[in-house]
């Protein structure tokens, strides 16, 4: 993969310091915190949902797919400790979409989710695999076989769910999370540590969804990157009580 090669060079195995220092290595470990934080919270909604979906066979999907997405929170939280540079100090706070705040009321939410977050996650996932960072392009590919799964769970449940409304917010929120133009994004991309920009990622979107993206107006001076966010907010605290309860210490941010 490269490492090896790298390293006989004298460069870094993670090329990103090399290039762009500290500064652009810590919004890497930001955007994977980020990534890691959502996975987790994704599994956790879809689990919600395990005995209450439309049928059996969905409550089967969502149970899997809950398990599959913890289980990838996991993987990302041990890449971080992986990661040079600084830590996270103090802040334990979750960084992740407004979409995962509550628990969703209603099963177009569920496939909403399922369809568009599940999918721009999975792009990252892939942009971060094809990137030069050692530790996520060897560890993530795994990651990529068992979301080829729920992709094809929620295109099929997006095409017999009312679900057009919560599609629409759902991509609102995925855009916001991939960021602006020029943000840490495209720096990572130019730096080596992604492989698609943002312009690239929501054109990925639009291809896997096979439909146009919405009309979309984000107010972006509002945007927060650690939180790749607009809207303030914050998880409700039943699930932190349980994410913290449940998982184990090493793979946790923290609360």
């Amino acid at each position: 993969m490269g490492g090896a090669g790298d390293r006989a060079q004298g460069r870094a195995p993670h090329a990103l310091g090399a290039r762009r220092g500290r500064t652009g290595l810590l919004s890497l470990k930001t955007l994977v915190r980020s990534l890691a934080d959502n996975k987790q919270l994704l599994g956790m909604r879809y689990a919600e949902w395990c005995t209450a979906a439309p049928t059996l066979e969905a409550d089967i999907a969502a149970a899997a797919m809950g398990l599959d997405d913890i289980g990838h929170s996991r993987v990302l939280y041990g890449c971080l400790k992986e990661l040079d540079g600084e830590g996270d100090g103090e802040d334990r706070s979750y960084r992740n979409l407004a979409f995962l705040d509550r628990p969703w009321r209603a099963w177009s939410q569920f496939v909403a989710a399922n369809v568009v977050l599940d999918t721009a996650f999975t792009l990252m996932i892939e942009a971060l695999a094809g990137g030069k960072v050692e530790v996520l392009r060897t560890r993530l590919r795994k990651m990529l076989q068992e979301e080829r799964y729920h992709y094809l769970h929620g295109h099929s449940w997006m095409k017999e769910a009312d679900a057009g409304k919560a599609i629409a917010g759902a991509w609102r929120e995925a855009v916001e999370w991939f960021g602006p133009q020029g943000s840490d994004v495209d720096e990572l991309q130019a730096a080596g540590a992604l492989s698609l920009t943002v312009l690239e990622l929501r054109a990925r979107l639009r291809e896997r969804l096979d439909r146009p993206e919405p009309p979309i107006s984000i107010d972006w001076s509002g945007w927060d990157q650690d939180r790749r966010r607009t809207s303030d907010g914050r998880i409700d605290q039943p699930t932190l009580d349980m994410i913290q309860g449940l998982a184990e210490r090493r793979y946790m941010p923290g609360g």
